[in-house]
């Protein structure tokens, strides 16, 4: 089954909280979301069987990631303030789309019956630590 945005409203609109910067999206923003987000699982997991939930979840991270006004930290932005109206401070977060799949996503990836014989997916790293 392909992704497409009738399907990606209904399914971000029943099981993402955070939902209003991928429902105040026009069509052709939302559907670069639903590109990008595809592109970047498929790349990031080439072995893997990517269903469309975990696309949709995806994309709607990034439209919260990438909102009017999240943007501005995307680009670098420390903080940006509007005389007298509002004064916006941003702290770093991730950069690369890769760090931006959230759980959610690789979890419904790791549960999909054609991943069965494959390792499970986290955003948790495993590394040595000296005492």
């Amino acid at each position: 089954m392909a992704v497409n945005i009738t399907d990606a409203d209904a399914y971000i609109g029943a099981n993402v909280l955070d939902n209003e910067d991928w429902t105040d999206s026009d069509p052709d923003r939302k559907q670069r979301f639903l590109n990008v987000a595809s592109r970047t699982l498929y790349t990031r997991y080439p072995t893997y069987t990517i269903p469309d939930e975990a696309v949709y979840e995806t994309a709607a991270a990034f439209a919260a990631r990438y909102s009017d006004t999240m943007v501005q930290a995307q680009r670098g932005v420390q903080s940006i303030t509007l005389s007298g109206v509002a004064s916006f401070t941003f702290r770093d977060g991730p950069r690369e789309l890769a760090q931006l799949i959230p759980q959610t996503a690789l979890d419904l990836i790791s549960v999909d019956p054609a991943n069965a014989g494959l390792s499970k997916l986290s955003r948790r790293n495993v590394g040595w630590s000296v005492l």
